[in-house]
């Protein structure tokens, strides 16, 4: 089923079922190309990421961004999701509907929808590790750009200043840039084919966090990160060896007596990637954040200096997550005393934090 005869069918559905009606404010969302991507301001939804975390996106979740002011969403995805009987080959129609609905909201609730295969076909940073490499296998990368083409068919139409594909989520630093340029070469001219206008966005290298200029040719444009020091952002992390060796402040300051801070956020994070703008490369931030061990009032003061840079860079950004361990709803901070909102626990500072800028 194409997107255009899902939405006719979705929006038959509301009317006669509905007692509320579609409000749609997507005309709303600034206009977005590889050049220039708009200021957004929102969050990752990981309804998605994981196969055995595998469930439906949630409405409300739409409704609420809208409510407190936000206009983007990310949708990190396990292609693993929409096959069938785990054959990479064959794409399950009925298990795309839940993305369809997802893309639907965002038009409904004015939120820019990013689609991102967060473990695409030969590729992840999660386990298990894919059995082909997308970056050397050529039959790896055939099948990226089917699952890609598919999409880009699916929902084709709909504006760029509504939806954009996010091809990766943070490729190795392991992964050569010309092994990478040639992949999103590849999967870029894939999508194009089936919709020619549609808004790519490619991670950045070493993990997302250095520019590639070997893609510009490819002209889309590039996220980066905004987890250094990962100190700081992922302090007790569970996966990340040695994140809860010493209790972090913010600015915080090294044995050697060096200090990290805001101003170093700006000379390592921004600076580098502003030289990739002056190329014509539209930049934003596809994720950042804080896991919930690290001290709440650390927690916020580092937030609020990246968020100082981010605004001053002109940058748009997704926090990960929404509601979860880095989120502004029930994260479970023992340092946080929680509002009840909907039946969620709101860090309300943290969200007041988010709305001023």
């Amino acid at each position: 089923m194409s997107f255009t005869r899902f939405l006719f069918a979705f929006s038959a559905a509301v009317l006669l079922g509905a007692c509320t009606p579609r409000s749609d404010t997507g005309g709303s969302l600034p206009p977005a190309s590889p050049e220039k991507l708009p200021r957004w301001r929102g969050f990752n939804l990981d309804a998605k990421y994981r196969l055995e975390k595998n469930r439906p996106f949630n409405e409300e979740d739409f409704q609420i961004i809208h409510e407190l002011g936000f206009n983007f969403v990310r949708l990190p995805m396990d292609y693993r999701i929409w096959i069938k009987d785990g054959d990479w080959e064959q794409i399950n129609e009925e298990a795309l509907k839940d993305i369809d609905q997802a893309v639907e909201w965002g038009r409904k609730y004015g939120i820019h929808v990013s689609l991102n295969f967060h473990r695409a076909p030969g590729y992840t940073v999660a386990k298990p590790e894919e059995p082909r490499s997308l970056w050397t296998d050529p039959e790896a990368q055939r099948i990226c750009a089917m699952h890609w083409a598919a999409f880009a068919r699916r929902y084709k139409g709909i504006p760029s200043s509504q939806l954009s594909f996010n091809l990766f989520n943070e490729p190795r630093r392991s992964v050569a840039p010309g092994d990478y340029a040639r992949v999103v070469g590849i999967v870029s001219e894939a999508i194009r084919r089936e919709d020619p206008s549609r808004l790519i966005i490619a991670d950045g290298i070493q993990s997302g966090y250095a520019p590639c200029y070997e893609i510009i040719s490819s002209r889309v444009a590039e996220a980066t990160r905004g987890y250094q020091p990962m100190a700081i952002s992922h302090y007790g992390a569970p996966w990340i060896n040695g994140a809860g060796e010493q209790l972090p402040t913010w600015p915080l300051v090294l044995p050697d007596g060096k200090v990290i801070d805001r101003e170093w956020l700006w000379q390592t994070q921004i600076e580098p990637w502003q030289k990739l703008e002056k190329k014509g490369v539209g930049v934003m931030v596809g994720e950042w954040g804080v896991f919930n061990k690290t001290p709440h009032d650390v927690t916020l003061r580092y937030m609020e200096d990246s968020l100082r840079n981010y605004q001053q860079a002109g940058w748009g950004w997704a926090l990960w997550n929404f509601s979860g361990p880095f989120g502004i709803f029930n994260s479970d901070r023992k340092d946080v005393i929680y509002e009840d909102y909907r039946g969620r626990k709101l860090d309300r500072r943290m969200l007041e934090l988010l709305q001023k800028y």
